[in-house]
């Protein structure tokens, strides 16, 4: 990166936004890595230990509509603070209280859905400090907080093993606590920042086609690094008798990579356009899911494949995000709350469809391959769009970025 990038923006407010978004997905994710242990505690099924996975997600998905909203009509920092806020307390009163029934687990998830809204105050806070032809980088870097799945999934299941899943929400809080500050200390919101929007202007944004192409494109990339994510470790060990804290290292190996390709997908679509990127990132996704589809028996042949899936739909999120603010500078608050609320229901579908079709089928087979289906589809609607984007909003009359 060269330095025009770094002179370009605000760096302690990307680094602010980074921090933020990486602790929120870090306790959004939470009940993924510990979704073995508190099935066998509660005596859970399998399609009620994928939708406990999947609650958050729904709720991080409506709720970034809703964090959007707010975003817009006060500041993406003050929503960022009431949104810390609220997680902090959800997760002590869970710590405080316990969980102990499968209905508790659930109301757990909704709260921590609050957190998985932080993608609707992180990207905004970054975004509108830099010019177009950074925002691949900008948007990459502050979307690569999406990290914070690494170190839940590398260490919940440790601390539970030795402490109890339990009190893993409050070894939580002591990060979330230290964030709240450095947040409230670093973040500062851009001096050119967009006029709040009235509600006229989210529906015509909605009757606008393209919203709904990016929102379906976004849907495909987060959904299933998201939704993945969340279902590895009860995937790993259902499929391969791995223990929760392998299956935890499998799972962290896999959002790893696509935390890692967040940020590059975004520089790599500075470089050669955002619709290039993604149509290679489709392809790469869409042929590793459809051959872990086999049922491979090698669990470390799986292992790899899911990596180089979550390579494609971790740089697809950031190629996503290079292209959003070309066509919706001005809108980006409610792009990014009505976008990523799409990505969320596209994890939610994909966690809990893997648990409900292994219930009813006895096999995740069918759940993978009608994943790698859709994101044929993706290719293929965006391989349709990609001549009028060019020529149009994407033309380089428009915007110095490569589109």
């Amino acid at each position: 990166m060269n330095t025009s990038f770094w002179k370009s923006g605000h760096t302690p407010t990307l680094f602010a936004a980074f921090l933020y978004f990486d602790l929120s997905f870090m306790v959004w994710y939470l009940l993924g890595p510990l979704a073995v242990q508190i099935a066998a505690d509660l005596q859970l099924t399998t399609q009620q230990r994928g939708l406990i996975v999947a609650t958050p997600i729904l709720a991080g998905a409506i709720l970034r509509f809703l964090m959007g909203l707010l975003a817009d009509r006060l500041s993406p920092k003050t929503a960022g603070l009431i949104g810390q806020v609220v997680v902090i307390v959800s997760l002590a009163c869970a710590w405080y209280f316990g969980i102990h029934s499968y209905e508790q687990a659930l109301l757990l998830g909704v709260g921590l859905g609050v957190a998985g809204a932080s993608f609707a105050v992180a990207l905004p806070l970054a975004s509108q400090w830099y010019p177009p032809q950074h925002q691949g980088k900008a948007m990459g870097i502050a979307g690569a907080g999406n990290s914070g799945t690494v170190f839940a999934a590398l260490f919940a299941p440790l601390l539970a093993a030795a402490f109890g899943w339990n009190n893993v929400f409050g070894f939580a809080l002591i990060p979330l606590v230290l964030v709240l500050v450095a947040f409230a200390l670093m973040a500062r919101n851009a001096p050119e920042r967009p006029k709040p929007k009235s509600m006229a202007d989210y529906l015509k944004a909605l009757g606008d086609r393209d919203t709904w192409w990016f929102m379906f494109f976004y849907s495909v990339t987060f959904g299933g690094f998201i939704g993945l994510a969340s279902a590895l470790p009860g995937y790993f060990n259902d499929q391969y008798g791995l223990s929760p804290v392998t299956a935890g290292y499998y799972t962290a190996a896999c959002v790893f990579g696509g935390s890692l390709m967040r940020p590059l997908g975004g520089a790599f679509a500075d470089r050669f356009g955002g619709i290039r990127t993604l149509l290679w990132m489709y392809t790469l996704a869409a042929v590793c899911i459809a051959a872990v589809g086999f049922n491979l028996p090698n669990s470390y042949a799986a292992l790899a494949l899911f990596v180089s899936a979550m390579f494609g739909l971790g740089a697809g999120n950031g190629a996503v995000f290079q292209l959003v603010p070309q066509r919706f500078r001005q809108e980006i608050g409610v792009m990014t709350g009505l976008i990523g609320m799409a990505g969320g229901i596209g994890g939610f579908l994909l966690a809990a469809g893997l648990g409900t079709i292994k219930q009813q089928t006895g096999d995740y087979q069918m759940a993978l391959w009608a994943f790698a289906a859709l994101a044929v589809v993706a290719w293929f609607g965006l391989h349709g769009v990609k001549r009028r984007w060019r020529t149009t909003w994407g033309s380089a009359a428009a915007t110095v970025a490569r589109v």
